[in-house]
């Protein structure tokens, strides 16, 4: 009966260990590939912007909200390049710091909206259609070859 059992065991493991893993995931797909548009919504205050007037001052506001908001939307498509340091002294923490860089093409973006939030905040809404997201990435690609080559 032992040597049954061993048998039985054994022929188990060595069907166990000729299992592979699968090498396409379906619940893993890119987050640009699950919505048809992609949404950025950037924000901004109205009396921090270096103007005299304060319909200056909205205007920028506005057009530091938009910024903002494209940065979001190559934040989605390209992806933010992280660059992280932290120096341990005697187990001890004593500097830890981080620096976010998003670089990219981003065109064809459409405004959504443009509204005033509070007394003293922009916020705008831009979004831009999945399609164009291939054609962005191969753009950026085209162009920063182009710039280490020259």
């Amino acid at each position: 009966m032992r040597a049954v059992t061993l048998f039985w065991a054994s022929l188990h493991l060595m069907l166990i260990g000729c299992t592979t893993t699968p090498t396409h995931y379906e619940f893993a797909s890119p987050v640009v590939e699950k919505y048809e548009t992609l949404v950025a919504t950037g924000y901004a205050v109205i009396d921090v912007q270096p103007a005299d007037h304060p319909a200056q001052k909205r205007l920028m506001a506005i057009r530091a909200a938009k910024l903002d908001a494209y940065r979001g939307l190559a934040e989605q498509v390209y992806g933010q390049y992280l660059d992280a340091s932290t120096t341990v002294a005697e187990m001890v923490v004593t500097s830890d710091s981080f620096r976010s860089k998003v670089e990219g093409v981003i065109y064809g973006a459409t405004l959504v909206s443009i509204s005033p939030r509070a007394a003293n905040t922009y916020e705008v809404t831009l979004s831009l259609d999945k399609a164009l997201v291939q054609d962005l990435r191969a753009l950026y690609v085209q162009s920063s070859s182009a710039v280490r080559r020259g």
